[in-house]
C-alpha cells in the first residue's frame, strides 16, 4: 500500500523549496537535516513552522523538505510558502485560515539588480563639484 503524499513548492528571494508532506507525527528534515541542525537561529525555525501552527497540524505530518539556494531568511520564507501549499493539498479547508494570515501569497521582493555607472542598485558615485 503506498502512503499518501502531497506536496508544495515555495520560492522566496533565490530559495527554492520542495516540500512533501506525509501523514505522520510531527518529524521535520530539511536536506536530511533537523530544523535545529540546519538553521542557526529559533527565529527562523519559529517563521517555518507558521503555516503548521495556524492550521493545528504540528503532529499530524511528517515534512521532508529539499531547498536549495539564498540565505535562511529566504529559506525559511520558501519552506513557509510550501507547507502552506502542501496543507491545501491536503486539506482544502485550511485555505482560508492561511490566506487570512497571508501565509498564501509569494514574497516576490528580490535584490534590484546592478546599473552601469551606479555603485549598486541606486548609489551614484560622489558627486564634485570642481
Amino acid at each position: 500500500m503506498e502512503q499518501v503524499s502531497y506536496k508544495g513548492l515555495g520560492r522566496r528571494k533565490t530559495s527554492v523549496a520542495k516540500v512533501i508532506i506525509t501523514p505522520g507525527t510531527g518529524k521535520i528534515l530539511i536536506n536530511k537535516r533537523t530544523p535545529e541542525e540546519y538553521f542557526p537561529n529559533a527565529l527562523v525555525i519559529k517563521d517555518m513552522k507558521q503555516p503548521l501552527e495556524i492550521t493545528d497540524n504540528l503532529t499530524k505530518f511528517d515534512i521532508n523538505v529539499k531547498v536549495s539556494g539564498g540565505g535562511f531568511n529566504g529559506q525559511a520564507g520558501a519552506i513557509r510558502l510550501g507547507i502552506a501549499r502542501a496543507l491545501v493539498e491536503a486539506n482544502k479547508d485550511c485555505k482560508s485560515d492561511l490566506k487570512k494570515k497571508k501565509m498564501m501569497t509569494r514574497d516576490s521582493r528580490v535584490k534590484e539588480r546592478k546599473k552601469y555607472g551606479k555603485y549598486g542598485a541606486r548609489r551614484s558615485p560622489q558627486f564634485t563639484k570642481r
